[in-house]
């Protein structure tokens, strides 16, 4: 007799599973947010121009999105649990050979195509696993989660400029790789539900009405849906807004005439407001006063505002109210854009759609930061990539509302429908007891 699948526990060792990925959130994306820390010492190295330098960062960049796919597919045919671990020795390895300098090549192998291919493996089961363990509690699960990003990015940013002091930048890299092994305890501690649950149902075999067994594979095909294709056209347009605001606040400040490490200061700032909002949001989405799509709307295109205003911002004060109100929101997006997913494909949909989601968003980003530069230069003012930026977050903003209305239609298709098939069942059963 087949199990049915049950409710995910809410609750319970499922907050083993959130420490885990907060941890693995930490490790990985944090680590990545901070590479701009070795930069100066790696071109110095090899002797090379900024922009043949700059590609190390944009391979790991490139290959972490676009081992999303493969790391939703292997997680179908192993587990969660494996894939991360496996990620964990890749990460891990790619920093321990970067640490070697033996070449720039190699440097594109290590640190961009190995680390970004184990923080890929890392990050998606990571973020599926809190998905399968939580329902109503989702929001605030993977707020929690995804905070671990910023928390080690504040706690990094300092100890790595120490460790480079203290060890060099090569001896830097080994000691963060080996760090990065943590990920493989991570890893284990990722216990997949029992064999009746719903996350087995999403990687395991799976059986059909006549008993055989039906392998589950990555579903290219959610890509047909109108609702996940729009709902991406708004990652990619938002990932291309996020990506400038951190590459320009810096620049700008300082060609305000304030001194660097003020304009520094600004970037600590936003990340710490990053994590409140991402708390904040988790905390609000999960009261259900509103549906998270609609939630989504308001914070996105709240955030392409506060970009838009920005340059209005003269001083050093006015700069860090408007960042700290920018973190806020961005970090108010990062709470609960993934866990959308899940209520436009469902959790049995979600592994894939995930894939595909960070597949295709990649391109906003890899766009976004060179346009904006280009408008830099153009105007010979910074203030032209906020209003790109800014402009890109209203205009997703506007794709989210498409999505949740496409959503909201169906519902009521199909409350209709099931309203019309048990108005039909009755006149049945009324017919029958008449016609005995």
């Amino acid at each position: 007799m087949e199990k049915r699948p049950i409710e995910p526990p809410d609750g319970g060792y499922g907050w083993v599973v959130v420490t885990s990925a907060f941890f693995i959130m930490g490790l990985t994306a944090a680590v990545l947010k901070n590479f701009g820390l070795f930069f100066l010492d790696i071109q110095r190295h090899y002797n090379v121009y900024t922009s043949t330098t700059s590609w190390v960062t944009s391979t790991t960049i490139a290959v972490f999105h676009l081992g999303a796919p493969l790391a939703s597919a292997i997680s179908m045919h192993l587990s969660q649990r494996s894939v991360i671990m496996i990620g964990g020795l890749l990460a891990a390895s790619g920093m321990i050979i970067a640490s070697l300098g033996l070449s720039l090549p190699w440097m594109y192998v290590s640190m961009g195509v190995l680390q970004g291919l184990g923080m890929s493996l890392c990050w998606i089961p990571a973020n599926s696993m809190v998905s399968h363990y939580f329902k109503r509690w989702r929001p605030i699960a993977y707020a929690v989660a995804s905070s671990g990003e910023c928390v080690f990015a504040m706690i990094f940013s300092p100890f790595f400029q120490w460790l480079i002091e203290s060890y060099t930048w090569r001896g830097a890299l080994l000691i963060i790789g080996g760090l990065q092994l943590n990920l493989c305890v991570c890893g284990a501690l990722m216990r997949p539900l029992q064999p009746n649950s719903v996350t087995q149902n999403s990687f395991q075999d799976s059986k059909d009405h006549s008993g055989n067994t039906k392998k589950v594979t990555f579903q290219w095909c959610l890509i047909q849906r109108p609702e996940l294709l729009l709902y991406i056209v708004f990652a990619i347009l938002a990932a291309a807004g996020f990506f400038i605001p951190p590459l320009f606040l810096v620049p700008y400040t300082n060609s305000l005439g304030m001194k660097q490490y003020w304009a520094a200061s600004v970037l600590s700032v936003l990340a710490l407001a990053d994590l409140l909002g991402r708390l904040a949001c988790g905390w609000l989405a999960n009261l259900r006063l509103m549906r998270n799509l609609q939630l989504l709307t308001m914070v996105v295109t709240a955030g392409g505002v506060v970009l838009l205003l920005l340059p209005v911002a003269q001083d050093y004060w006015a700069i860090l109210v408007f960042s700290s109100m920018y973190g806020f929101l961005f970090g108010c997006v990062m709470a609960i854009h993934v866990t959308s997913i899940v209520d436009i494909v469902g959790l049995d949909g979600f592994d894939s759609a995930l894939g595909l989601f960070m597949l295709l968003r990649s391109s906003g980003g890899f766009v976004g930061p060179p346009a904006a530069g280009w408008l830099v230069d153009w105007a010979y003012d910074f203030s032209a990539g906020f209003y790109l930026s800014g402009f890109c977050l209203v205009l997703s903003g506007v794709f989210v509302v498409f999505v949740d209305r496409l959503l909201e239609r169906k519902k009521l298709l199909v409350k209709q429908t099931d309203s019309c098939l048990d108005t039909t069942d009755y006149q049945i059963i009324k017919a029958d007891r008449t016609d005995v």
